[in-house]
């Protein structure tokens, strides 16, 4: 009787990980998060503190990268060493403040009108205490019950801010990926961290409009 030896079965290529809707309502929960919102209420007032810092030869690279270290957990890297591409690091710290400075406000204005949306609906019965108008049951949607408008005001406004928490995601990956090309060692080809950056302020930019003209 021959015995052949075994075949070795074909390496398996490995599946991208899908997202489960678990993964989409943990979201809140998880800290790295709230760290994200951190860096998006706090990179445009410090990016903008950081353009004199730069302007005087002070550390605004080392507090943007920092910054971006603590809260998105990204190494940006040192400027090259003296004599290479790149070295000056009080230019590209002001390069970084003042590009990312489009991105990092429209960053900040989802993060505020988020956490508003978490006072307006979970504060639903007390919108005069807290300034944020008045809560009318009987005209409200849910009503004509509180019990009722309140349950619906915390569905809907949870939904809306599991998806700005979703969109503040991608924007930090552009904050990130701005910080590392400007902040960090020479690297060839910026414009691929500039240009989808000021893109994505720019539309963010245009669908602020109606918002703000409601506020």
């Amino acid at each position: 009787m021959t015995i052949h030896p075994p075949t070795a079965s074909p390496p398996t290529t490995p599946q991208p990980r899908r997202r489960s809707w678990a993964t989409v309502l943990r979201e809140p929960f998880r800290a790295a998060t709230w760290r994200r919102v951190a860096y998006a209420l706090l990179a445009a007032p410090v990016g903008i503190l950081c353009v004199p810092l730069a302007l005087v030869g002070g550390p605004a690279g080392r507090v943007q990268r920092g910054l971006a270290r603590r809260l998105l957990g990204i190494e940006a890297g040192e400027p090259g060493k003296p004599g290479e591409p790149g070295r000056r690091p009080a230019l590209r710290a002001l390069a970084h403040a003042v590009v990312s400075l489009p991105l990092n406000v429209i960053a900040a204005m989802v993060a505020v009108y988020g956490l508003s949306l978490v006072l307006l609906n979970v504060g639903y019965p007390v919108r005069d205490v807290i300034g944020m108008g008045d809560a009318t049951p009987a005209t409200d949607w849910g009503g004509p019950t509180l019990a009722g408008a309140w349950t619906v005001h915390l569905l809907g406004g949870g939904v809306a801010v599991l998806a700005l928490l979703w969109i503040g995601r991608g924007l930090s990956a552009l904050q990130a990926r701005l910080a590392t090309a400007l902040l960090g060692p020479a690297r060839a080809a910026l414009w691929r961290a500039v240009l989808p950056a000021l893109l994505a302020a720019a539309v963010g930019g245009a669908l602020s409009i109606p918002v703000i003209h409601q506020l």
